[in-house]
Formats: structure tokens, C-alpha cells, sequence
């Protein structure tokens, strides 16, 4: 398990939305596993303040992420209507909504109302043919496969494994080859 946290404080609606949607992507981006919980804190005053704070689990491989939007209308049900919009629209198909929050804001002195919505999920990794798997790839589910057998090459069949994979036997060779020899610098 492990906690990150992902914040921004800014007096640009938009800035603070922006930055915390590109801290997300650069933190989940790195990491695999899913969330597994998750706790937002949004508050508006001279600065709007979003903190996303999320418990990640390596042991089950997800599409992960957080949404944010906002949006501004006539008044509060406009601008949360307009901004649920938005959030439904990039939503990922069969994703798993772990948590949520919607807050609103009124200027002072444009009397101008903001909705902002930030949701936190986790989404099936999408399936493709191994075929079409990049070289990194490829090294990464050769690695879990090896790490199952304690780093044992012997395991493997290389033939059938190069030919799901579309690749020469070589290729395949040189992969673990290459995954064993991270695995000694690690030590």
C-alpha cells in the first residue's frame, strides 16, 4: 500500500484545477495498481484549496485516475448541471467511481456562481492484442511472469512466447536477458 497526495492552492479556479489534474497524471502515470480509497478536501475563500488524497494498492493493475472540472452558470444548479456534463463526457467506460465531491462558489462581486467537481476512479485496463505491445511492454509482463517463477528463464517457452508476441525468439532472449540484468543491479 501507499499514500500520496496530490494538492493545489491558487486563486485561479482553472490553475488549481489544471495543476492538480497534471500532479495526478504524472503520480499515477509512474505507479501501477489501483486506488483503493481516496478523501477530497475542496474549499473556496480568497484561494480555492484542492487536495486529493489517495491509497493505492500495487497488487491489482487498473486504469486510475482523477477528474476535475468546473464551470460557471446563472446560479448553482446551472453551473453544477454544466459541470457534471463535462465530468460524465470524459468519464472511462465501465469505470468504478470510489469517490467524489462537488462544491460551488459565488464572487463577491460579480455575484458570478462556479460548480467545481472532482471524482477519483478506477477504470478496466484496456485489452490488446500482444502483438501490438511495445517493447516496454512487453519487458514488463515478461518480468511479472519471471518475478512469479523467481527470475527462472527455464520456465518459459520461448517459441511459443515469441510467437504471441509476433517477435523473433531473439528478441525475446534479449528481453530476459535484459530484465535479469536489472533485477542483479537492483541487489
Amino acid at each position: 500500500m501507499e499514500l500520496i497526495s496530490i494538492q493545489c492552492e491558487s486563486s485561479s479556479i482553472e490553475d488549481c484545477i489544471n495543476n492538480v489534474i497534471s500532479k495526478s497524471r504524472e503520480q499515477l502515470g509512474r505507479r501501477t495498481g489501483s486506488i483503493v480509497s481516496s478523501k477530497i478536501n475542496l474549499t473556496f475563500g480568497a484561494f480555492m484549496n484542492l487536495t486529493v488524497t489517495l491509497l493505492l494498492d500495487s497488487q491489482r493493475n487498473m486504469r486510475k485516475g482523477v477528474i476535475a472540472d468546473y464551470s460557471h452558470g446563472r446560479n448553482k444548479e446551472d453551473s453544477i448541471n454544466k459541470t457534471m456534463e463535462k465530468i460524465n463526457r470524459v468519464l472511462p467506460k465501465n469505470a468504478k467511481v470510489l469517490d467524489f465531491e462537488v462544491g460551488t462558489y459565488t464572487t463577491p462581486v460579480t455575484r458570478r456562481t462556479y460548480a467545481v467537481v472532482v471524482v477519483v476512479y478506477n477504470a478496466p485496463l484496456e485489452k490488446k492484442p500482444f502483438n501490438e505491445y511495445t517493447i516496454r511492454e512487453r519487458r514488463e509482463l515478461l518480468a511479472g511472469v519471471l518475478k512469479t517463477f523467481d527470475y527462472n528463464p527455464r520456465v518459459l517457452n520461448i517459441s511459443e512466447i515469441a510467437r504471441m508476441f509476433g517477435v523473433s525468439r531473439d528478441s525475446i532472449y534479449y528481453d530476459i536477458e535484459q530484465i535479469l540484468k536489472e533485477k542483479k543491479s537492483e541487489r
